[in-house]
């Protein structure tokens, strides 16, 4: 990244690190906003902050060394990532419409669907899968504890009835079955028994009941998106939500309301008294 901005400069005629100014780092931010690729398309407001974030680390280590006499990146703004959500928000229906393609006649069916349960229940990430073991889930307190998730805290969950019925299921019918390894502890196994599903094994075993329930796009994250929306739109409070996602901040969280003003729109315009024609 930094061999970019070097490139850049030089073609305007900054060749030396106390050369650079404030003025003319703003002028390369704005030259990577107004950029183009070859297809056309401006550059994502992510690949504009990780081109400069580099040059940030880069001059403020020259200023601490010496080499420069202030960091001309000290305070500059990078672009703000907006915050989007997939295309695709599952309704309660089409949930309920890809859980129920697991093939119960079969051991992996039955595991695929304690999988997808687990997945819509409490809304955890496909690599928080990966780290759970056998003992994470507390069948006696309905709880999972999801240990060293993002922002390495613990972090300790409800588990809904429905999604303990169907692990309950697989812990009782499947996983002693399919076990090749003893001492394996992981909660989710592969077919061969020999490990855990690791973070790409989970997408793999999840995007087929996507696919075939004709979902084009998305995995295992459309579950924890569907869950924070569908609790919200059953009136969760935002702080609730925020605790089953493991935000460190309500603000990552916030990209749920967007999705739930659809339904307060429809509170809206069936309640408001101008609203009544």
């Amino acid at each position: 990244h930094s061999y970019r901005f070097i490139l850049w400069a030089a073609e305007r005629g900054i060749h030396y690190a106390a050369d650079v100014t404030r003025p003319a780092l703003e002028r390369y931010q704005r030259h990577l906003y107004h950029y183009r690729k070859t297809n056309g398309e401006p550059l994502s407001s992510r690949t504009q902050r990780t081109t400069l974030q580099p040059l940030q680390v880069w001059f403020s280590w020259m200023a601490k060394q010496g080499v420069i006499l202030a960091n001309p990146a000290a305070d500059l703004e990078l672009p703000r990532l907006e915050k989007r959500l997939p295309r695709t928000i599952l309704s309660v229906e089409q949930v309920e419409e890809i859980v129920n393609l697991c093939d119960l006649s079969t051991l992996q069916g039955i595991r695929d669907r304690a999988l997808l349960e687990l997945l819509w229940s409490t809304g955890i990430r496909r690599g928080e899968v990966a780290t759970l073991e056998i003992y994470s889930v507390d069948f006696s307190r309905k709880i999972l504890t999801i240990v060293q998730g993002k922002g390495k805290e613990d972090r300790v969950i409800p588990v809904g009835e429905r999604a303990l019925g169907w692990l309950n299921r697989y812990l009782h019918q499947v996983r002693p079955d399919i076990l090749a390894v003893p001492d394996c502890k992981a909660l989710f196994l592969a077919m061969d028994g020999m490990a855990g599903l690791t973070a790409n094994g989970i997408t793999l075993a999840v995007v087929p009941y996507l696919r075939a329930a004709g979902i084009e796009k998305g995995s295992c994250h459309l579950f924890r998106h569907a869950m924070a929306t569908q609790m919200l739109e059953n009136g969760a409070d935002l702080r609730w939500i925020q605790a089953m996602l493991g935000h460190r901040s309500v603000e990552s969280t916030q990209i749920y309301t967007q999705v739930s003003i659809r339904a307060l729109q429809a509170v809206h315009s069936s309640t408001h008294p101008a609203e009544q024609r």
